[in-house]
């Protein structure tokens, strides 16, 4: 089995992993009130920058 040279450095190692982290998504609160993601279309209401896109059914009220 093939083995490093040399042990990598604690600053090599944390260059590598730099770019490991996961970024946050940036929720934001529609007209709606419902949170939604930044650029996307309200699921709720179907709306995105105050105008209707989308239709959305109403859930149905169980008897």
């Amino acid at each position: 089995m093939a083995l490093p040279k040399k042990k990598t450095s604690r600053s090599k190692r944390g260059m590598r992993r730099s770019h490991d982290a996961v970024s946050i998504p940036n929720p934001i609160y529609c007209e709606c009130g419902e949170l939604k993601r930044s650029h996307r279309i309200c699921s709720a209401c179907g709306t995105y920058k105050g105008v209707k896109r989308i239709a959305v059914q109403e859930p149905d009220v169980a008897k």
